[in-house]
Formats: C-alpha cells, structure tokens, sequence
C-alpha cells in the first residue's frame, strides 16, 4: 500500500541522519577507539554523537518510566558516584549525566556522549556502592569507548524501515512513540554485542580500581545476574539481561581481570545503605502497585484500590500510586475522583508524561476541550504519542478545525498498532470528501487483444463497499466525445480492485486523436 501519510519532521529528520551515513560509507577512515587504542570504523562524528545523546536523553528516560522522583538524595548520590568514575575514565570530558529512573525492571543503559539512566529496580538488587560502580562504570565504557554510537550506527545501516527505527523496544508505550522520539527509546534496550560487553566489563573494573573500589565487586555483580537469568526472576530477562546479557564467560573474564588488578578494598556497603534507605523501605510498595495493575485489568477494582492505598501508606509521595488510583476511579465511571487522583499524580511529578497523558484523555471524555488540550500537548511536549495526538485530532475535528485536525491525525499515524491504524482511518475520513482522486487511484491494463481494462487502487485505510468512476473520453481539441460509469467493489483499505473491461478505455488505447480522463464520481464507505 503507498502511504498517504506525509512524513512529520521529527521523522524526516531521523532519515536524514540514515542517508547521511550511508553516504560516509565510502569516504569514512578509521579512527582509534579512545578506551582501547584499536582503530575502527566510525561513522557517527563526535559532535552527531553529542548531538543524538542531548536529543534522545529525555524522550528515552520517559519512555522508560521518567526520573524517580520520590527520593531526590538517591539521585544525588547516584550522579556522585557516577561522576567519580567518569573523571577516571579515557573520555572525562565527555557530557555525562547520571539518572534513575522510576522503573521497577532492573535495568541500565548509556545513550551517545555519555546519557547515562539506572533503574530503581536494579539499585534495589546491589548490596554496595562497589556493586553501584561496576554498573556505572560498565556503562560509562559503552559511552567512552562509543559503543552506543556503533550500536546506533549498524541498527540504522541495517535497517531501512521509515527513519531507520527497525530496532527492538520493549515498553508499555512502543505502539505509540512517533517521530523521533523513538530513536531514544529504542537504543535504551538495544542489545549489545559479545565483545562490547567484554570491553566494558573489562576497562570499567580498571575505572573501578582507579577511582577507589574493590574490582572483586564487578565479579559478584556478573555471579548475581547470571543466576537471576537461571529462571528466578522474568523482569530481569527483559529488562538488564535483554541489553545486556549475562554468561559464565564473562564471569570468568572478570575473574581474571581482578586478579591482574590492584585491589583496592572500599565497598561502601555503609553509604550505599544509608543512600537506598527509603527506596529499600518502598518495595513493598511498588510490588502493591504490580498487583494493583494486574488485578485492575482483572476489573477486580476494589482490589485493585486496596493495594493503591497500601502502596501510599508506604510511599505517600509516588505520583505512580496516584496514577493507579485514577485510573480506577476511570475505569469506575467516576471521573471527578479521577481528576482530584491525576492532578495529585502531576503535582507529585510534574515532569512525567504519563500523568498529563491521561488527565488530558479524562477531561477529553468529561467534555473539557481546553484543559485537555493543554495537557495533551504538554503529554506530548515531553514524549511525543499516537495516543496523543489522535485525541487532539479528535478535538480539533470536533471543532470543525479540518485543518488542524489533520494535522494531529498526520502524527499520530506514524504509530504503529491499532492507534496508529485508528489516525489513519481518521485521517482518510477527513479528508477522502476532498480528495477522492488521491486515494482512489484509476489504473488502465490492456490485454493481448487491445482490450483496455480498469482497475481502482484503494490507497485510504478505510474499506469501500462501492466505488463510481466516471471514464470519459476527450479528442485533442478538448471536446467530450463520450462518458461512461464503471463501478468498482467492494474494495479492502489498501486493496486494489477487480479489473473491468472499459468500452472507451478500448477506444482511447493507442489512440493518438483520443485520451481517456477519470474522476471519482462517487464512493460508498463499508
């Protein structure tokens, strides 16, 4: 099916990125690896690599839960120990930034140029700062010695779907991310290769030793993760072991590289404590919320409260648990509650685009255009979605605004799934009334026998039931000669139709004198 759809900005962008390196292919030298001195073929200059890190930071953190803000210390503490390992590093001046997000599947990753995020739900797995280093410091590798940037660079050289966004993205919100945005999301759970891995295991324990901590943790931390891959623990598979997968060769690597290391003997087991307290004291809480999401698709919603409230008992200041709560209260037919319980989840955490998200569809679906206009917007502000767009699609038509309407329509079909195929539909709605000739597309065939046949391509995401085409046939000197109706159906979205025999269409076939004209006289939705 050839798409209709104009390509958005964001979009076109992402392919120019693509275009460009394939380009650099062939003029492209070797440049040395700044951790391991080795030359290697680099496509992604260090200031694209500034530039993608900078752009794609936020838009990944959202996708993968937003910061955590609940604890603000933990966050410091996490940015300190970072810091000290990426002044040790080969790259030290590279624009590191350290952050945790809100996330319980222990997790982390490393954009370009050092855009660095840690799941909350794998601090909660170490046991000391040591432990804490060893993961930094293997994601500080993966930035220092750009694996990120290679990674970026053969996803994009091998896939070549729009944008170069082919890659895996295991979130709740992949259906949805449009634009560029996905870039980020999708690098955030990329995979890394065997011997990045080892790389970064390798150089970060001698980042480890050179900024004070006992190597010996970075084999303890590979022993945990490849017995948490044995089966235990689901999340951890999709989550830290889908980007970065465990082995007993890399247990034994490590091994041998403490013992090649001096052995500096701080753990920080004190300070880690101390600094995880509150978010150790609030497991419990989020494994409330788990079940309160799960018995909430149940439509178990007494339980599903139960465990909301429990989860605040514990954590009163977790926007998340407010969030389950309005979406009960939603799912209940009680939007007012609803709105009080997502305006405590905004005012909580006020930089998360969940939480506007799903004000502004509930004020939507209360009638409050203006509001949820505003909150939509601000929704996509910090992560552009399909979701977002076709409510804001759905406003504008509302308001007989056709033109902004399609507009948001535009955006929101570059998602894929069912939101995606929704804007779509839309958007031929819309405008299918004033332009029918640009979806329904008249094609002439000819036999061996000099019989001229039409056929209708149906490029609209809507199905047709009936399609009139008025065929008419005109001389050189613009005079009408002929007209006939052809009918056309039904016809699927994307389909194209049962060839008809046409009288002028015959006529019109190899005629110098003659030629054959088509209009979309009339259509018949299914």
């Amino acid at each position: 099916m050839s798409s209709i759809f104009p390509i958005k900005l964001p979009v076109i962008r992402a392919l120019q990125w693509l275009t460009s390196l394939i380009l650099a292919v062939t003029l492209a030298g070797c440049s040395v690896n700044p951790v391991t001195g080795k030359r290697e073929l680099m496509l992604i200059s260090e200031q694209q690599e500034f530039t993608i890190g900078a752009e794609q930071y936020e838009p990944a953190q959202q996708s993968q839960g937003g910061l955590y803000v609940a604890d603000p210390e933990l966050n410091f503490y996490v940015k300190s120990v970072g810091r000290k390992l990426a002044e040790v590093s080969d790259r030290p001046d590279l624009p590191y930034e350290f952050v945790v997000l809100n996330n319980s599947v222990p997790n982390a990753w490393a954009l370009p140029s050092g855009k660095i995020a840690l799941n909350r739900g794998l601090l909660v797995k170490l046991e000391d700062e040591a432990q804490l280093a060893a993961v930094l410091g293997h994601e500080i590798v993966h930035a220092a010695a750009r694996h990120s940037a290679k990674r970026l660079q053969s996803n994009l050289l091998i896939s070549a779907t729009v944008a170069g966004l082919g890659m895996a993205l295991d979130t709740d919100y992949k259906d949805l991310i449009v634009g560029g945005a996905a870039l980020g999301a999708s690098l955030a759970v990329a995979k890394y290769g065997r011997d990045h891995e080892l790389e970064s295991d390798h150089y970060g324990m001698q980042y480890m030793v050179k900024a004070g901590y006992d190597p010996q943790a970075a084999v303890e931390l590979q022993k945990l993760f490849v017995k948490l891959s044995e089966g235990r623990s689901q999340s951890w598979v999709e989550g830290l072991f889908a980007s970065h997968p465990p082995s007993p060769e890399r247990v034994l690597a490590n091994q041998k590289t403490a013992q090649s290391l001096p052995s500096p003997t701080f753990r920080g087991r004190q300070e880690f404590s101390e600094a995880t307290a509150r978010l150790r004291r609030s497991v419990p809480a989020y494994e409330a919320y788990e079940s309160g999401l799960k018995l909430l698709e149940k439509k178990d919603y007494a339980g599903a409260m139960l465990k909301a409230d429990q989860a605040i008992k514990i954590e009163p200041d977790e926007a998340l648990f407010y969030s389950l709560k309005g979406d009960i209260y939603k799912a209940r037919g009680d939007n007012r509650k609803a709105e009080e319980s997502y305006n405590q989840a905004v005012r909580l955490n006020p930089e998360y685009f969940a939480n506007y998200l799903k004000r502004g569809l509930l004020n939507k679906d209360s009638g409050d255009t203006n509001e949820a206009v505003a909150d939509l917007k601000k929704a996509n502000d910090l992560l552009p979605t399909s979701v977002a767009y076709l409510a804001l699609g759905n406003i504008e038509e509302g308001r007989n605004n056709q033109e902004a309407a399609l507009g948001f329509y535009e955006n929101a079909a570059q998602g894929t799934g069912t939101i995606g195929q929704e804007a779509k539909q839309q958007y031929s709605k819309l405008d299918l009334p004033r332009n029918p000739d640009k979806y329904l597309v008249v094609e002439q065939l000819a036999d061996k026998r000099q019989r001229s046949y039409l056929a209708l391509h149906n490029r609209s995401a809507l199905p047709m039931a009936r399609v009139t085409v008025e065929v008419t046939l005109v001389n050189n000197a613009g005079w009408i000669l002929k007209k006939e109706s052809v009918t056309f159906g039904p016809i699927k979205a994307g389909g194209k139709s049962k060839p008809q025999l046409s009288q002028l269409a015959t006529r019109a076939l190899g005629s110098k004198e003659n030629r054959l004209t088509t209009r979309i006289e009339a259509y018949r939705l299914q």
